[in-house]
């Protein structure tokens, strides 16, 4: 039986960059396809389905920000940003516009190896999740329901809101350990699968957008509530519904 190969997009306007990617990871069995820009990126999505993207920040034309932004309207798939600028605050625009995870540059071709497993078995696994009592699809906390099959939010007027596999993610690790008070680093090992770096604040993004799709904010969140000082909890009981 053949496997088909995991298709990869490296979006950069470095060629050297672009080369060296697609080689490295080609030889780690991934199939790597290549763009220079926002045009032939979207030529190649054309005609292609890839499994997740390498989007460098800094491009001629559109940027990695606009790029990430135009792909969230009605895609999922999984984004990592590469960004030369030390600035902590185009990160955490990055995450904030629906990046799953972001890589500073010069790095390491190990370390983007790693963080490409990392997502892919984040994002794979709640694509298809199986049912079990432990896992049923519907859960309902608050006045919300959860689609774990389609991943999607379901309110009490049956409108669904479609989650972005980190969004999804961070909801799943909240209704595993509800009323629980879980800190900021437990967050990140929880979603990312490792540590969090020292003073990341990546975590507190991540809520923010959570919220946001829950139609709240920080100042009036009655279901993901801030424990000063310790982080944050599901301020809801969790029911299994099928």
């Amino acid at each position: 039986m053949t496997t088909t190969p995991v298709t990869l997009i490296v979006v950069d306007d470095d060629p050297e960059i672009r080369e060296l990617l697609a080689d490295y990871l080609g030889r780690h069995g991934y199939r790597a396809l290549t763009a220079e820009d926002g045009e032939a990126l979207r030529a190649l999505l054309a005609r292609e389905t890839p499994d997740l993207l390498i989007v460098d920040l800094m491009l001629p034309g559109d940027d990695g920000f606009t790029i990430c932004r135009e792909l969230r309207r009605d895609s999922e798939v999984p984004i990592i940003m590469l960004t030369a600028s030390a600035d902590e605050t185009d990160r955490i625009l990055g995450l904030e516009l629906g990046a799953d995870d972001y890589l500073g540059k010069p790095f390491n071709p190990r370390e983007l190896l790693a963080r490409i497993k990392a997502v892919l078995r984040r994002t794979r696994a709640t694509v298809a999740p199986p049912v079990t009592a432990a896992q049923a699809r519907l859960v309902a906390f608050g006045d919300w329901r959860l689609d774990r099959v389609s991943r999607e939010l379901i309110d009490a007027g049956e409108a669904r809101i479609a989650l972005s596999g980190a969004d999804f993610q961070l909801l799943q690790v909240f209704l595993d350990h509800p009323e629980e008070v879980l800190s900021r680093e437990a967050l990140f090992e929880l979603t990312r699968g490792r540590p969090a770096p020292p003073l990341d604040r990546s975590i507190d993004v991540h809520v923010c957008r959570l919220r946001q799709r829950l139609g709240e904010d920080a100042q009036h969140s009655q279901l993901i509530r801030t424990v000063r000082g310790a982080g944050y909890v599901l301020a809801t009981r969790v029911e299994v519904l099928a």
